[in-house]
């Protein structure tokens, strides 16, 4: 398994609280994860109310599509994080628990945490969009 991807933070660039500026993937396939969203198997909304039990429920539907697609966090190239909450300290706080997942290396790479006005189920209140450079 042939695997190259180069994760870099330009000294002209400002730290980061973990994730990187920039990702250079020299991999040929790509894999596409929709948004992960805090749904059961069975298509029910986990944790109403719980930002804390619904991170933990997407960062485990995204382990199960990084698996289907014969991948692992550490081959995640871009992720956008959408959170249901315009407060700093919310955002903050569903970064870090994302970072401490099972899928945390995927927060190591290029990223983007937004927080939104509404997301797509009702009381859902996070999404996880994910990019994979799949190994050979």
């Amino acid at each position: 398994m042939t695997e190259k991807i180069t994760r870099i933070n330009p000294e002209q660039l400002h730290q980061t609280p973990g994730y990187h500026h920039v990702t250079v993937v020299e991999t040929g396939r790509t894999a596409h994860l929709a948004g992960q969203c805090p749904l059961d198997r069975g298509g029910d909304l986990v944790g109403s109310g719980s930002l804390e039990m619904q991170i933990d429920q997407v960062a485990a539907n995204a382990f199960a599509a990084l698996a289907a697609a014969n991948a692992q966090p550490r081959h995640v190239v871009r992720s956008v994080v959408y959170v249901r909450s315009d407060d700093r300290d919310v955002l903050g706080a569903a970064w870090h628990r994302l970072a401490e997942s099972v899928i945390g290396p995927a927060f190591t790479t290029a990223s983007t945490l937004l927080g939104v006005a509404q997301l797509g189920f009702p009381g859902q209140l996070v999404e996880v969009d994910l990019t994979v450079a799949l190994p050979d």
